[in-house]
């Protein structure tokens, strides 16, 4: 079984973005924001990515 790229409705924080990639990916959220967070110091369009999947990941 698949497991579709969404934003669940619950274990949000901000919008699901990375609930619902860890979901994808089979990892716990909680590391999937910190991989968010720690990514974020680095230069790149970071926020910028995450406001896009906000806007085109489906809600569960």
């Amino acid at each position: 079984m698949t497991r579709r790229l969404a934003r669940p409705r619950d274990n949000r924080w901000i919008a699901g973005v990375c609930s619902g990639l860890a979901r994808r990916f089979g990892v716990s959220p909680g590391i999937m924001r910190l991989i968010f967070v720690v990514s974020c110091l680095l230069p790149g369009p970071q926020i910028l990515i995450y406001i896009i999947l906000w806007a085109l990941l489906p809600n569960e």
